[in-house]
């Protein structure tokens, strides 16, 4: 994620009457930060949420840990493990930021202040895998090992996740991959789980392959700009599948903020909350048609690497989904039984005209 700005803001005292109360932004700067989500009107979210808003459907975020104390996010995270080996667990301001924009609820009367996310009745797993790129910690070879991204693969999944949100890569060594992490990824499709990551954020230089984005069966995820354009940043494989917004966009920052930033790792965000809304409203359908309807669902397909199958849409991605969706297995049920009974029925008038025809050619035997 490209730090564009971050909007600080002032916490209010809090009277304590049985139980802490949640500190907010002020008013003023959450009514701003709602103002600036232009990807839930680029992406059709709040027709989306006619049909889904993501309940019953537990996303993981393998990210810089997500902060619960965030407004946006009281009651929505589940705290996972510390997989980085660093000496303290800290709550990430990427990490929160990322699960703001899958599952924020917003905050104040109504939920009308801060910021939502495309799924806002989903839940947030959260798994440390990695640290804050200014983390001091980070030039240590001993932490943050990139093992902890296959480990917290497979944590998830064990662990009741649908969907998991990986807005990672794009640092050194990432280009090659590793096994641990391909069979992590196997053994999480094998289990029924939909991979979102990012694409990268090196297109306008080297355009590096990126991993966890470049393994088979993961959505990898580049960006746009408010115009849907392809944001010069974002990497370009054949491997892409879809793109989503990237540019100007407003999230939770640390416990109490808002920041803007560029970047693939939120358009992975917005499609992991995507994910989210189908597979609460069609839990039937499988990873792999999930990210069929994600793909046949997306809008404004455009030629080139660099757009995969069109800009991610929530709306397009439930139309695609119902008509995906398997018929239940009662009505497959009655199906059979009706066609047996109609087969059965066919048989009887045949037989029955074999008869007649044996009588008719009986009584001209008979005659001559």
């Amino acid at each position: 994620m490209l730090l564009l700005g971050v909007l600080p803001t002032c916490l209010a005292a809090c009277l304590v009457t049985g139980a802490a109360a949640v500190p907010g932004p002020k008013d003023g700067l959450a009514e701003s930060a709602r103002g600036r989500q232009w990807p839930l009107r680029a992406m059709d979210v709040q027709e989306a949420w006619q049909r889904s808003r993501g309940a019953g459907v537990t996303v993981a975020v393998l990210d810089t840990g997500v902060d619960p104390r965030h407004p946006d996010l009281a009651g929505v995270v589940v705290r996972g493990p510390d997989l980085t080996g660093a000496d303290r667990t800290r709550f990430g301001r990427h990490g929160t930021a990322m699960a703001s924009l899958i599952a924020g609820r917003g905050h104040g009367a109504g939920r009308t202040l801060g910021v939502l996310g495309v799924a806002p009745e989903a839940r947030i797993l959260s798994v440390r895998v990695t640290l804050e790129n200014d983390d001091p910690q980070r030039g240590d070879a001993r932490v943050g090992a990139r093992s902890g991204l296959a480990v917290g693969i497979r944590y998830a999944v064990d662990h009741g996740a649908q969907v998991i949100s990986m807005s990672l890569g794009g640092g050194e060594g990432v280009q090659e991959g590793s096994p641990e992490e391909e069979d992590a990824v196997r053994y999480a499709l094998g289990k029924n789980v939909v991979l979102i990551a990012s694409a990268g954020n090196d297109g306008a230089g080297a355009n590096r392959r990126n991993f966890p984005a470049g393994y088979p069966g993961v959505i990898a995820v580049g960006a746009v700009d408010e115009r849907l354009r392809r944001a010069p940043f974002s990497n370009r494989h054949d491997y892409l599948s879809v793109v989503a917004p990237g540019t100007g966009i407003v999230s939770a920052d640390g416990p109490d903020s808002y920041l803007i930033a560029d970047g693939t790792s939120s358009a992975a965000a917005f499609v992991a909350g995507v994910a989210a809304l189908v597979r609460s409203r069609y839990p039937a359908l499988t990873a792999l048609e999930v990210r069929q309807a994600i793909q046949r669902g997306a809008r404004h397909p455009a030629a080139g690497p660099g757009y995969g199958h069109g800009v991610a849409n929530a709306l397009g991605a439930l139309q695609a989904a119902e008509q995906m969706h398997r018929i239940p297995l009662a009505a497959v049920s009655r199906q059979a039984r009706s066609s047996v009974a109609h087969d059965r029925s066919r048989e009887l008038i045949g037989i029955g005209l074999l008869l007649v025809v044996a009588v008719l050619a009986t009584r001209v035997a008979i005659t001559r």
